[in-house]
Formats: structure tokens, sequence, C-alpha cells
């Protein structure tokens, strides 16, 4: 008897599939002595459409909305059936004894196991691997210790209620604001309130009014001061720093006080997903959605680094024996010198790295203990891997040791402050510099300048001094890295405090799914990248007038993530939350039905439809901009240039579009698409080598 055990994809079931001594190849699995491992593409089977419950729900009608369904269907993905089949066909054989879920360590990787399972009907034992690295080693120890796969069943619950909440409120949501406008329009529980973080930002800067104001800085011959009042540094009355000015020139002054302080910078804490997003956008200029693709080849083609989609930024204490392992295989290159430096003595991680409290399904990002060879790395993953190798690096140096020293110097009653460091030990500055961190204002923060020695009570001359007249700054556009801040920290935009606590911690979406909604919004016309910026269109300035209040706001879906949370620890019931997300989704319908919102799109084009001849929209596609039909009982859609494409016309070519555009299905031979969609216009098509033409 053997074990089944179904990785989800192809490239994992093959490393697994080598450690596990199979090396008899069929269609859709590798076999052995004892086991037989296969693969998902991602999802096979998917929550079924509104049409798959009645057919009349094909067609987009208000007087069909909310749809309810009692019980949620599943279906198989038309586009992978043909691995569906393979791996339900093994599921079936008689020597197969039990299965082991291999799928990733997380939530969606559980849903897309279980699906399968419970289409295919699997009635037998099943186990679970869970491993936060691919290297040989982890994949060993992981099946030497086999979970029961029981032990993952509220994780379970907690993944199908997260599918079938954005199945409920998404199409329903989406499917109103499109009958009720006649637009292709569409809202979510994650990306509506995402998107109400950057229009409203839009809002502030748009609103904001620059006021002027003044600074004072002064020349004490070896040294500078910079003026400080009761309220910082900044003079909002020219006049009054005139007078100060007049008043202090040619003057001396007097050092008040002189303060040398021993003080220390500890390491910044290792990567989680979100924050290695964050400093990819900030050093590189990368969206989260390459940091994560990146990442995703570093684990599982090179092996190099651990589990990417996690949320801690701590490792577990049973990782610590470990460290020396990771620290050699790493020890190439430029981390040759720093990582020997931590081997010549005993390791002695602190709790900045290890808190077996702050860990929840997998510890942070760091080196494995795989071999480094840089030569295989192109230049994107040399530039990301190094960000997570110092990181790991730094946060088992000492801290960064320096003496601040603060002179106070009056003159004629104003104070003026002056700063300086003297670098005492480098510790962990000398493998990273510090975190770039342009989210914060520094203006405020005396500047640092070398200080000579100076005494209390030592009279100094006033050489110069000047005002600088600045204006005040609107707040930030978002970029990647602060809107990912934001998504995560969303609880700040709570005014209830008891509310806020509640939520600390959870944020919009997940580390594994903000990448992807910042995309989709922009897919979708919502916002546009301008730069490193992000920017709300008119369309998505609109929708936010259109879509009800609870769903603009990031406190409703935060709880949902929340109580997704607590589902997956077992502190909460799946019937509670769909019961909940039942009530929200029939109230969302209903404000949107009675709501007296209009919608008028901009981005209408000089382009008449050849169908109907309505003037055609200019929207996103995959491949460049497209031209839409407004119109979506017409559906014609053509690139915005028009070519052979364009004129196939008709929902052929919208289904075509719209299908070779999902995410899900970007393997799909894009010539099994055309056929398709050119035997629907035609009626008839001779051969596959046509279609490729």
């Amino acid at each position: 008897m053997k074990s089944l055990v179904l990785a989800e994809k192809p490239s994992v079931a093959r490393d697994i599939a080598r450690v596990l001594n199979c090396g008899q190849k069929g269609k859709g699995f590798i076999e052995g002595p004892n086991y037989v491992v296969t693969w998902a593409l991602g999802h096979l089977v998917t929550l079924a459409e509104p049409d798959d419950y009645d057919k009349k729900l094909k067609q987009w009608r208000m007087e069909d909305l909310p749809m309810l369904p009692e019980k949620m269907k599943l279906k198989v993905i038309r586009q992978t059936s043909h691995q569906y089949q393979v791996v339900r066909g093994l599921m079936q054989r008689s020597d197969i004894k039990d299965l082991v879920i291999a799928t990733d360590a997380g939530r969606e990787g559980e849903l897309v196991a279980r699906w399968v399972m419970d289409m295919a009907r699997w009635k037998k034992p099943f186990k679970r691997l869970w491993i936060s690295s691919q290297t040989d080693n982890a994949v060993r120890e992981g099946f030497a210790r086999l979970q029961p796969g029981s032990a993952y069943n509220n994780l379970y619950d907690a993944a199908v209620c997260r599918a079938e909440a954005d199945w409920l409120i998404g199409l329903n949501v989406t499917r109103t604001l499109t009958c009720k406008f006649n637009a292709q329009l569409n809202a979510g529980r994650v990306q509506t309130p995402t998107l109400a973080m950057i229009v409203n930002r839009e809002k502030e800067i748009q609103n904001f009014r620059p006021v002027d104001y003044w600074t004072i800085r002064t020349d004490f011959s070896d040294y500078y001061g910079d003026w400080r009042g009761s309220n910082g540094g900044r003079i909002y009355e020219q006049a009054k720093a005139e007078e100060i000015l007049a008043r202090i020139k040619g003057q001396e002054g007097t050092i008040k006080e002189v303060k040398t302080e021993a003080k220390k910078e500890l390491p910044p804490l290792a990567y989680d997903l979100t924050e290695l997003q964050r400093d990819a956008n900030r050093r590189y200029g990368w969206s989260a959605q390459k940091t994560l693709a990146v990442l995703q080849d570093l684990y599982e083609r090179y092996k190099l680094v651990t589990y990417p989609r996690t949320d801690s930024r701590y490792i577990t204490s049973d990782i610590v024996p470990t460290l020396p392992i990771r620290l050699k295989a790493m020890a190439a290159g430029p981390y040759q010198t720093m990582a020997k430096a931590l081997l010549q003595k005993p390791l002695q991680p602190g709790k900045r790295l290890v808190n077996d409290s702050k860990v929840s399904d997998h510890h942070a990002i760091i080196p494995t203990e795989q071999p480094l060879n840089l030569r295989v790395l192109d230049e994107d993953e040399k530039r990301l891997y190094d960000l997570v190798a110092r990181r790991f690096l730094a946060v088992l140096y000492p801290p960064f040791c320096y003496d601040q020293t603060t002179i106070v110097t009056v003159v004629k009653g104003e104070t003026f402050y002056s700063r300086g460091k003297v670098i005492t030990d480098q510790g962990w500055r000398a493998v990273q510099m510090a975190p770039v961190n342009k989210e914060e204002n520094d203006e405020e923060k005396v500047p640092e300048q070398t200080l000579g020695l100076h005494q209390q009570g030592e009279k100094v001359p006033v050489k110069s001094c000047k005002s600088n007249k600045q204006k005040t700054k609107p707040p930030a556009r978002y970029n990647e890295a602060t809107l990912l801040s934001a998504m995560e920290n969303c609880g700040k935009l709570v005014e209830d405090e008891e509310l806020r606590e509640s939520i600390k911690g959870s944020g919009l979406g997940t580390p594994a799914t903000r990448a992807e909604i910042i995309e989709k919004l922009i897919r979708t016309s919502y916002i546009e990248r301008q730069g490193k910026q992000l920017i709300p269109t008119s369309k998505g300035m609109q929708l936010l007038n259109l879509v009800p209040p609870e769903l603009r706001s990031p406190e409703l879906t935060a709880q949902w993530e929340q109580r997704l949370a607590d589902i997956a620890r077992g502190k909460a019931k799946k019937s509670d939350f769909m019961s909940d997300i039942r009530k929200d989704t029939s109230q969302l319908v209903h404000s949107i039905r009675i709501d007296s919102a209009v919608y008028k799109p901009d981005n209408i084009s000089k382009s008449k439809c050849p169908q109907c001849g309505r003037y055609m929209l200019i929207v996103n596609g995959k491949r460049g901009k497209i031209l839409a039909c407004p119109e979506r009982s017409c559906g014609y859609r053509q690139p915005e240039k028009g070519d052979d494409f364009g004129k196939m016309g008709s929902r052929a070519t919208q289904k075509m579009i719209d299908r070779y555009s999902d995410k899900e299905e970007l393997g799909t031979n894009l010539g099994d698409l055309l056929k398709e969609a050119l035997a629907k216009k035609d009626g008839n098509l001779k051969g596959g080598k046509d279609a490729k033409h």
C-alpha cells in the first residue's frame, strides 16, 4: 500500500518526489515504492458560478439579487480539469491507503487540497505536511513528523469562510452596482476600503492649503544651532522671525547645557512578507507583486529562503540550533566574512529574534540551510536575497552604539539646539545600513553635525544668523510601501478606542493577498501608478460614492479578518461568521438599490461600437488599453488601436479576453482560447493550425 502526496505545483511535487525516491513518471504524477506524488495547478476546484445554481442567474438582473444559496457548491475548474481527473483517479486507486496534504502551509494551501478532497469524495485517512522551507532536509523532517489532517480543520473552516464571504459580498455587490449604473463596477470587502484610503488621502491633498513658516539657524563659529521654541522649530509669523534675527545678530551666546549620552540602536526585526515588500519598494521601486514573485522563486526554485507568506518577524526556539548551519550555508560572496564572524563564538539570539508567542503558522523570512550559489541567481533575485541575508545577519549582530552630544545655546533669551554623535561600535550597521523609512517626517529633528569640545557656561559669538522661509506640505500620496503599512495598520484609522484595540494586528487582507489587491485596483482602473505614487482615478473616486459606507470603512473588513483568524484558532464558529456575512450581503445590496447616487464615466472614447453604435470606453487590459462597449448586453471589446482581435467582436471575444486576463488561467494555451472564441463566432473551424494564426 502507498501514500498519495498532493502538492500545490508541479515544481514542488518534483522536489518532494526526488526526496521520497519516486522516479517513475506518469501522466500528472510521479510514483515510487512507497509514495505516489501528484499536484494541483493552483486551484483545481472552486466555488460554483451563480448560473450553476439557477440558469436564470446567467443574466445579470436587479430582481434576482441578492444571491444567497443555502449551501455553497463546488465545481471543477474547466481549464485544469485534466489534472483534477488525474488526482481523482489516483485517489480512487485501491493501493492508496492515505493522503498527505503537501500544498502550501497556509490558509489558501489548505483550501486547494481540501476542495479537491471534497469534490473527489475522499474518505480515507489523511495527514498534513507543514514545513517552512523547501530544502531536502526540511522535506525529510516534515515527512518524519506528519501531523493528523484533522488538526487543521479549523484552518480549513477559516479558508472556506474567506472564499464564501468573498463570493457572497463580491458577486452581489458587483452585480448590484453594475445593474444599477449599467457600468463595469465592482467592489470587495478588502479592495474597497483600500481604495477608500487612497481616495481620502487624495482629498486631503486637494483640500490642503499651504501655510508659510520660517526657521532660524545660527552659526556659532565652529558649530551651528537651530532655533527651537515651545512648539518646535517653526515660526508662523514673519515679523516674529525678523524680530528674533534683529535681536540676536552680532550678539554673544552662552552654552546653557552640554549633555553626552551613551546610546544604542537595536537591530531591526527580521522580515515578514509585508515589511520585505515595503523595503523592496523603497529601495528598488518594486511593486509588492514583483517582490512576492521573486521571493517565491527564491523559496521554491532555489530553496534559499523560508516560507514567504508569513506575518511574523520572529523565529521559534526550535529554530535556534539550526542558525549555525544556516550561517555556514550562506557564507559565500559578500556574506562570507560577516557570517564567519558570527560563527567564531556561540550564538545567543535574544527576544529580538526568538519569541515563540509571536509566531503563529510560520516564522520570519530567513535563509535556509541550502548552500548559497550566487552565480545561478539573476540580478533581481540577488537583490532580494541580499535584503533577506543582511537583515538576518543584522539581527544576530550586537547593537549599534554611539555617544550623542547635545549642546543648548541661549542668545538673548532664544534657545538653539545642536547635536552630534560619535560612533563607538558599528554593531549591526556593519552588515546593514539603517532601514529606509521615508514615511517619517524628520523636519522637526535636530540635524547632526560634528561637534568639538565645549563646556557649560562657555561664551560663543553669533557669527551669522539667517531665516529660511518654507511652506507646509500636504500629506504625501501613497506609494506601495506606505499603502502596505496603512493596510496592515488600518486600526489607526478607527476612531472608537475599544474597536481599534480589538482589530489591532489584523488589518486589511493578509500578507499573502495585499499585493494582489493593489494590482486588482490598478487593473480595474480605480487607481493608477505614476512613478512610485498610487493615484485614484475619477472612476475610483466616484465608486466610493456608490458603495455603502460600511464597505468603505476598514472597520468591518478588519473585523472580518480578525474573526477568520479566530476561526482558524478554534475560538469562533464558522456558522456564526457566515450567518453574519449573509445578513451583511442583504443589507449592502439593499443600500445600493435605494441610494440616489449617479455615475458618469469619464473614459469615453471617440470610437463607436460596431455592433450597437454606442461610444466605447477606454479601459485597462492585461496587454494594454482596450475599447469596451459600455452596454453590457452588447459586450463588444477590442484593443484600442484595433487588430484581428477587435474584428472578431461579440461576446466570444470578450469572454476570451476576460479568461486570458484571469490569474488562474495564465497557463491556458492562447491558441485554444482563440479557437474556442472563433468557433463560437463562426460556428465552424477546421483545425488548430488555423486557430494559432
